[in-house]
């Protein structure tokens, strides 16, 4: 371990622009499930399925009755010590962009910047025709109450999260990833498969690769350290390595 954080900092530190890249995995450790696992009321239901567009719009009592679930599963969470971590590898300039899988908001809980929310964000809801946003929790409250799907209060039409779903196009913060990354010389990547695409795709753009996760990816052979455990600790510690 401790050969594989000097090799970690070395290159932090001599890195001409990098990265990271977050996946579940930095967030199951505040306590918010990873829906691909195989824990709890997930295995009731398939999330690429009930997660997905064509759900949304054919059966939205469906949707709101399990994928929705786990959009709820992210309300009252906190940033554990591998986001502050990162937010400060960022604020002190040894990474820039923070490329996130994840739809949770706890990297700007934490004091980042630059986050590039490449699945969407779970903290607000939007109208489909003409735009009209409104935060989660008031768009939960008409959810409970059993307006499904919600109307927005300016045109009548559908509102819906602003999470991407399965089926949808990717937002204009995966056009930012891409950009980052072609600047980039080195990732991080933290808590992520790196299964799926079209994020998964960006590692392979960069000369320097260190991966901290819970098990394999595609990408550990082209990787220059791999640390397979909690990301946390592995965070701090480097955090601090980086700031000494």
């Amino acid at each position: 371990m401790m050969d594989k954080l000097a090799q970690a900092t070395e290159i932090l530190k001599h890195a001409k622009y990098a990265v990271c890249l977050t996946g579940a995995g930095i967030s199951t450790e505040s306590g918010i499930p990873d829906f691909r696992s195989d824990r709890g009321y997930y295995t009731n239901f398939i999330p690429e399925d009930a997660l997905s567009v064509g759900v949304l719009e054919s059966n939205p009592a469906r949707f709101y009755k399990e994928g929705y679930t786990i959009l709820k599963d992210l309300e009252g969470k906190k940033p554990n010590p591998g986001h502050v971590a990162l937010a400060k590898m960022q604020e002190k300039g040894f990474i820039h962009e923070i490329i996130t899988q994840n739809i949770d908001d706890l990297h700007q809980a934490a004091g980042a910047k630059q986050v590039l929310q490449v699945h969407g964000d779970a903290s607000t809801a939007r109208c489909e025709r003409c735009n009209y946003r409104e935060d989660f929790k008031a768009f939960d409250e008409r959810v409970q109450s059993g307006e499904i799907p919600p109307k927005c209060p300016k045109c009548g039409a559908d509102m819906r999260t602003n999470v991407v779903l399965f089926g949808d196009a990717m937002p204009q913060a995966f056009d930012d990833a891409m950009r980052a990354t072609e600047k980039a010389d080195t990732m991080i990547v933290v808590g992520s498969s790196l299964k799926v695409m079209p994020v998964a795709y960006l590692p392979r753009m960069v000369e320097h690769l260190i991966i901290i996760n819970k098990g394999t990816t595609p990408y550990d052979h082209n990787a220059d350290v791999i640390f397979d455990g909690e990301a946390s600790p592995i965070l701090v510690e480097l955090e601090k390595r980086l700031s000494e």
